[in-house]
């Protein structure tokens, strides 16, 4: 209960940041952009609208996290408000998750209002049969987000701002990558093999959450990859928080 006290204060504070209005109209801008540049793609207007629109959910969303996300507990310690919430009854946990869910429900009301503006010009453009595609990839974007959130909680629990910033886009970069790095760590002998293997497993899986592609051309994924993105984005926010719980548990703001 109290987790979403702390989730609802932290969506109504970053839904009032400006950094929010600023990225939405960025996105939206950009959307409008694509149609004065789609007559130079050589007949592909509709994919790049739809490559261009999909990949701005994903990296403005990136952007309000780097900005918001990665100084959610600093800023509260900054501000000695921190120390009013926990001298209360409200676990870290709690407080981490809250904080978490609040972020999280910001970045998903990104996602919507920008795929809802790239779904209303696909209709004016008369390609509103990518409606369905589009709708799929932008839930696997707000499953990217969250999963990207809870890495920006983890770091944000025990380190600065800027250090945090730092270390989610280090992640972030990773993960993006993280199936070309298992590609590569084939040609390192067999020890170091082994260890690139493990620290590309311990990367977020981001390509998992990401249909651009096939949202391009109006292609449905299956709804075995939708379950087993959603299972894995829970599974990896759940071990992302539970080491962030750890270690501000063990932070003393006495």
């Amino acid at each position: 209960m109290m987790a979403l006290v702390i989730a609802r204060n932290t969506f109504r504070e970053t839904v009032r940041d400006r950094v929010l209005a600023g990225v939405l109209v960025a996105g939206l801008t950009l959307l409008g952009v694509t149609q004065l540049v789609a007559p130079l793609a050589l007949g592909e207007g509709r994919r790049l609208t739809v490559d261009l629109g999909l990949s701005a959910i994903s990296l403005l969303g990136f952007l309000v996290v780097l900005l918001a996300g990665t100084s959610l507990v600093a800023k509260e310690i900054e501000r000695r408000s921190i120390y009013n919430l926990l001298s209360r009854p409200i676990s870290r946990h709690a407080y981490l998750i809250g904080k978490w869910i609040g972020l999280s429900a910001t970045l998903w009301v990104v996602a919507l209002v920008l795929g809802t503006g790239l779904w209303g010009l696909l209709v004016l453009r008369g390609w509103g049969d990518h409606g369905p595609a589009v709708l799929q990839a932008v839930y696997l974007s707000g499953l990217e987000l969250s999963v990207v959130t809870a890495v920006a909680v983890l770091f944000s629990a025990v380190s600065t701002p800027v250090l945090s910033a730092l270390y989610t886009l280090g992640i972030y970069a990773g993960g993006q990558w993280s199936y070309d790095l298992r590609a590569f760590a084939d040609q390192f002998p067999s020890g170091l093999n082994r260890l690139v293997h493990v620290l590309a497993n311990l990367l977020p899986n981001l390509p998992l959450f990401n249909t651009r592609g096939l949202a391009a051309n109006a292609e449905l994924t299956s709804a075995s990859h939708l379950l087993v993105a959603t299972v894995y984005a829970a599974a990896y926010c759940g071990c992302a928080l539970a080491l962030a719980t750890a270690a501000f548990e063990s932070r003393d703001f006495k």
